[in-house]
């Protein structure tokens, strides 16, 4: 090549220094959380087959995935989300599991997207996934977990904001809005654009009474009086059953000590199609995105064969990087190795020293002496 390649792709940067060894130190931190609470280590591949992200998944667009074939003619794609990979490796390798499956991951996930708005295509993602417990309890162990995680990072001034589908879709149902309808209006909702989702609702002939319900559902955010109010505004068994669960979350999450990083929004949806019940995003200053999201995702593993209840989340460590860094909240990090400096004359004395400082768990450097 007559020209040197010095500078990466739009979207992907480079990582080194003490930057890397920041983020290295506040992912182990978060690990060692996970494993707190009892969850287990699981590797899944960087690439998959198309259809474990498919449309039918519910999970990222086509337009977004990085496609590429094999040389059999198999599409192939960079894994944009870790939930559904550990859907699939858990319904082939746990299927006859009676117990319910806790495991945590870490590692890189891509986005091909022009949107980036700051953001990179490839980020850095660590989490947990709770399978085979469709409980409350469940529910509110991994937004403990999720909160604890971000508390061992450093973070302090941060909320979790949590929403339940089902409250949404109880008020679609009782409008009589078919699948199609409710996915379409799930996508302004998602993104806050009510005067879309409004036009929309007009334009298909919705009711007001009902208009004025899904869009006042939109509004209902704020601490655990929010979910009185949202309980009085609707009558459908459905919506009702979705406000009594997060009331339960919100006592467990008492027992946790926590109910003070809690606070609900009633009109928080998710991107992603394969969540069916509560979900959750972590907020915090200086970054405009959310530095964490999960939710619970009852279906998915229906879609490999296996069909199991479960509910997870993740966390998005170079948001985090991000936010500690504009927060001005120091990581501690491994402390810098002792360098010895050798001669030709004590160069295998040095050797020893050094050998002998490692061997004690002391990092030890070893260069020539100028």
């Amino acid at each position: 090549m007559s020209k040197k390649l010095l500078h990466t792709p739009e979207g992907v940067r480079d990582i080194y220094g003490e930057e890397y060894e920041r983020k290295l130190a506040v992912a182990a931190n978060v690990h060692g959380t996970m494993t707190l609470f009892g969850y287990q280590d699981i590797q899944t591949p960087s690439f998959e087959f198309f259809d474990v992200f498919s449309k039918e998944i519910g999970t990222t667009p086509s337009k977004e995935l990085y496609k590429f074939f094999d040389k059999e003619g198999n599409t192939l794609v960079l894994r944009p989300d870790f939930t559904p990979s550990i859907a699939r490796c858990a319904a082939k390798y746990f299927a006859d599991d009676t117990d319910s499956l806790r495991f945590c991951y870490q590692g890189n996930a891509f986005s091909n997207t022009s949107e980036l708005q700051g953001k990179l295509k490839e980020s850095t993602q660590i989490g947990s996934e709770l399978i085979g417990d469709g409980s409350a309890r469940a529910d509110a162990e991994i937004a403990a977990l999720m909160i604890e995680s971000l508390l061992s990072s450093g973070l302090r001034d941060f909320q979790i904001s949590i929403g339940e589908v089902d409250y949404f879709k109880g008020i679609c149902d009782q409008a009589g809005l078919s699948d199609e309808m409710k996915d379409e209006l799930r996508e302004y909702v998602s993104i806050k654009n009510y005067f879309g989702a409004e036009e929309y609702l007009i334009r298909n002939n919705v009711p007001e009474l009902y208009r004025g319900m899904i869009l006042k559902s939109a509004d209902l955010f704020g601490d655990v009086e929010v979910l009185r109010e949202a309980k009085a505004s609707v009558s459908n068994q459905r919506s009702l059953d979705a406000i009594n669960r997060l009331l339960d979350i919100f006592d467990a999450l008492c027992a946790y000590g926590l109910e003070k990083y809690v606070s609900f929004d009633l009109g928080m949806l998710s991107k992603y199609n394969y969540y069916t019940g509560v979900i959750m995003k972590a907020y915090t200053y200086g970054i405009g995105d959310a530095v964490a999201n999960g939710g619970r995702y009852d279906s998915l593993l229906s879609c490999f064969g296996k069909d199991k209840p479960a509910i997870g989340f993740m966390i998005v460590i170079d948001s985090l990087m991000e936010a500690l860094r504009r927060q001005k909240i120091a990581v501690d990090k491994p402390s810098s190795p002792r360098r010895i400096s050798y001669t030709d004359a004590n160069y295998f004395e040095k050797v020893s020293e050094a050998q002998a400082l490692r061997k004690s768990g002391v990092s030890a450097l070893l260069v020539p002496e100028v």
